[in-house]
């Protein structure tokens, strides 16, 4: 999985629910809240205040390692 500002919460959680762990890690304390499951990451980030390329940056190297 390829992930950008544009990928969607959700999709990110179905892919690989472990992946959760690094919204959290960042505060996103949030993930079953129905919006956050439509939500994409740069939204998100930009609700709680955190940089998005970091976290962006962060589920592309999780992702790469799992292959």
């Amino acid at each position: 999985m390829v992930v950008t500002k544009e990928t969607v919460i959700g999709d990110v959680l179905d892919r690989d629910p472990e992946a959760g762990r690094f919204f959290l890690e960042i505060g996103m304390h949030c993930l079953t809240c129905p919006v956050s499951r439509s939500e994409t990451i740069e939204q998100a980030c930009a609700v709680h205040g955190t940089d998005a390329d970091a976290l962006v940056a962060t589920l592309n190297g999780y992702f790469a390692e799992k292959k």
